[in-house]
């Protein structure tokens, strides 16, 4: 299956989650693609769309390689054997998280202004974006949302590999992915258009959301 674009995806994505019993639900997108996939599942759902910002900590040489990722709220997860196989220094690593951080909050500033994030507390969450690789970020959004107290964490994705929803189910109480190639080579692949998505265009969707 390919996906026309990320509107397309989230709409084939929406009709598997609507059978999914769940309790009040908030859509969090993860930026930037995730945005127009979640705004497709928050509006078959009738659910409020919000944003989790994650930002992936890439390999010093290799930056499409994720070492781990950072989250708001503190939340910091890393791949310690990856870090220690690659002999990647804690001052290497240092770096990177700084940086990630400083765009984390830029974003945090540009998507939300004053706005303070959807309560989650007690609610379910379903976590969407538009693919994963190694699901570091999705585990630092999933940390995110167990950290706001949410009753229950979905994560769901239109593409990843089966170890990575393998991976993921021990940390979320449900992981849905439409398709699980057994040989991924890149989440765009999944799509006939991946253009990617801008800052102007997330704020556009937030504002428009249900």
């Amino acid at each position: 299956m390919r996906f026309a674009d990320r509107h397309d995806a989230g709409r084939r994505l929406a009709e598997r989650l609507r059978a999914l019993a769940t309790d009040e639900p908030v859509v969090l997108g993860l930026p930037r693609g995730g945005v127009p996939v979640a705004v497709e599942v928050a509006r078959a759902l009738a659910a409020p769309l919000d944003v989790i910002l994650v930002r992936k900590l890439g390999v010093p040489s290799r930056p499409e390689l994720a070492m781990g990722a950072i989250g708001e709220d503190g939340v910091r997860v890393v791949d310690a054997t990856l870090v220690e196989r690659l002999g990647i220094s804690e001052r290497a690593l240092a770096r990177v998280e700084a940086r990630e951080r400083t765009e984390l909050e830029r974003r945090a500033r540009r998507y939300r202004g004053e706005r303070t994030p959807i309560p989650i507390t007690g609610r379910d969450v379903v976590i969407v974006d538009d693919g994963l690789a190694t699901g570091a970020t999705a585990r630092a959004a999933i940390l995110v949302a167990r950290a706001r107290a949410a009753r229950r964490v979905v994560v769901a994705v239109p593409v990843a590999p089966p170890e990575t929803v393998v991976a993921l189910s021990d940390q979320a109480d449900e992981v849905i992915s439409l398709e699980t190639p057994s040989t991924m080579v890149a989440v765009g692949a999944a799509y006939v258009d991946f253009s990617p998505t801008s800052d102007e265009e997330v704020v556009a969707l937030l504002e428009g959301a249900p």
